[in-house]
C-alpha cells in the first residue's frame, strides 16, 4: 500500500508489526542456523525421513523433489510433491529434519481432509483477488471522494471501502492458515518422536525450530490487521472529512 505511508500519522501504527516480523524472521534464521548444526545420531537425511513418513502414512504416491534455495521447503498439493530446498535435502541435522516432516505434515493433512487447510485451499481465489486489487480500489475510490468533495456523492468512499474489504481477505486467509501451520508442526514433533528418528534432545532443536518458523505467521497475520486498520482509519477518515 506505498500510497498511504507518507502523509499521516497511522504510518505508527505500523512500527510494532514491523518490529515484531523483523524478530520473528531473526528467530527462525537464528534457530535454524544453531541446529543446522546439530546432527541427528540415526543419521538419516532429511529426504530419506521424509520418504519415511510418507510412506508410513499411506502417501507412496506423494513425491520428494530438490528445490533451489534456502528454506524454500514446501508441499504442493497439484503435484503432489513435497520439495526439500538444498539447504535440508541432503542434510541430517536436527533442522532440517523438523522441516521436512512438517511439509510432510501438511501432505498428511491433504490426504486426510483437514478442515483448516480445505478451507484456505478453498478461499484462495478470492484471496488472491483481494490482494491483487484492493489497492487498487482504495485508489480509486480516493480519488473520485476527491474530486466530488463537495458533492452529497459517496460513490469513491464506498469503492474505497471496498478495497479495504478486499484487503480483510488477505487477514482471513492468514488467520486461517495459523492453525494449518502449527498443525503441521505437532504432527511432525509427534512423528519423528513416536517413530524414535530423532532423540529427545534432539526433539528439542525441531521443535524451537518450527515453533520460529510458526511465530513468522504469527507476525505476518500482526502485520497484515495494522495494515487494516491503517487503511480503516484513513478512509474513514475522508469519509468523515465529507461530513462537515
Amino acid at each position: 500500500m506505498p500510497f498511504v505511508y507518507w502523509y499521516d500519522w497511522t504510518i505508527l501504527l505500523m512500527i510494532p508489526a514491523i518490529l515484531f516480523a523483523l524478530y520473528a524472521q531473526s528467530k527462525v534464521n537464528s534457530s535454524y542456523k544453531k541446529y543446522s548444526t546439530y546432527y541427528s545420531r540415526k543419521g538419516y537425511t532429511a529426504a530419506q525421513v521424509a520418504r519415511m513418513i510418507l510412506d508410513s502414512n499411506g502417501l507412496n504416491n506423494v513425491n520428494i523433489e530438490r528445490i533451489p534455495g534456502q528454506l524454500t521447503d514446501n508441499f504442493n498439493p497439484t503435484d503432489n510433491t513435497v520439495h526439500l530446498s538444498d539447504s535440508v535435502f541432503d542434510s541430517t541435522s536436527v533442522a532440517a529434519i523438523g522441516v521436512a516432516a512438517h511439509e510432510c505434515g501438511h501432505a498428511v493433512q491433504h490426504s486426510e481432509g483437514y478442515v483448516p487447510i480445505k478451507i484456505r485451499s478453498a478461499i484462495i481465489p478470492i484471496t488472491n483477488f483481494g490482494a491483487r486489487f484492493s489497492t487498487l480500489f482504495i485508489m480509486i475510490g480516493l480519488v473520485i471522494a476527491g474530486f466530488s468533495y463537495n458533492s452529497n456523492n459517496d460513490t469513491g468512499i464506498r469503492i474505497a471501502f471496498f478495497g479495504v474489504a478486499l484487503y480483510a481477505l488477505v487477514a482471513v486467509f492468514q488467520f486461517v492458515t495459523l492453525p494449518v501451520e502449527f498443525n503441521a508442526s505437532s504432527r511432525a514433533l509427534k512423528t519423528l518422536e513416536s517413530y524414535d528418528i530423532l532423540q529427545p534432545d534432539e526433539l528439542v532443536g525441531a521443535r524451537k525450530v518450527l515453533s520460529a518458523a510458526a511465530l513468522t505467521y504469527v507476525a505476518a497475520l500482526a502485520s497484515t490487521l495494522m495494515t487494516l486498520l491503517r487503511l480503516f482509519i484513513i478512509v474513514a477518515g475522508r469519509s468523515n472529512n465529507r461530513r462537515r
